[in-house]
């Protein structure tokens, strides 16, 4: 069911088929490997000056083989910026879409398909470009 769900792009995709069966792959924050946050090192788990794969945020194992503490640690960092860009971006979608029903409330499509502002001026010949009203599509 996973496989058919992401390849008709319904939910998930290959990636997070590969996430739950083979393995997470490289964690990253700020698109780049996990930083130290420690002295000389990522988690307080690893020696120091360590730069290993693992030492650095990558996860070797798959979510049905189950993570490790510094796994999760790691996936978890990854995750919680991926929550922020999504907030982000949906405060500004919204502010964006908000400022255009603004610009554009005194829009209205009249009797001759002509589009026109509030003054009666003419704003566009044919509503669409070409006249089809999407309601009756």
């Amino acid at each position: 069911a996973p496989l058919i769900m992401a390849t008709c792009g319904s939910k998930g995709s290959f990636i997070n088929i590969s996430q739950m069966i083979a393995c997470v792959g490289q964690q990253s924050v700020s698109g780049r490997r996990m930083p130290n946050g420690f002295i000389h090192r990522a988690l307080p788990h690893f020696p120091r000056h360590s730069l290993g794969a693992p030492d650095k945020g990558f996860v070797a194992n798959s979510f049905y083989t189950g993570l490790t503490g510094t796994e999760f640690f790691f996936h978890t960092m990854g995750g919680r910026e991926g929550l922020v860009d999504t907030a982000v971006k949906t405060a500004e979608t919204g502010y964006m879409q908000r400022r255009l029903m603004k610009a554009l409330e005194d829009l209205t499509v009249h009797y001759d398909c002509s589009v026109r502002n509030s003054e009666a001026n003419l704003i566009q010949f044919r509503y669409g470009d070409d006249g089809l009203d999407p309601a009756d599509m």
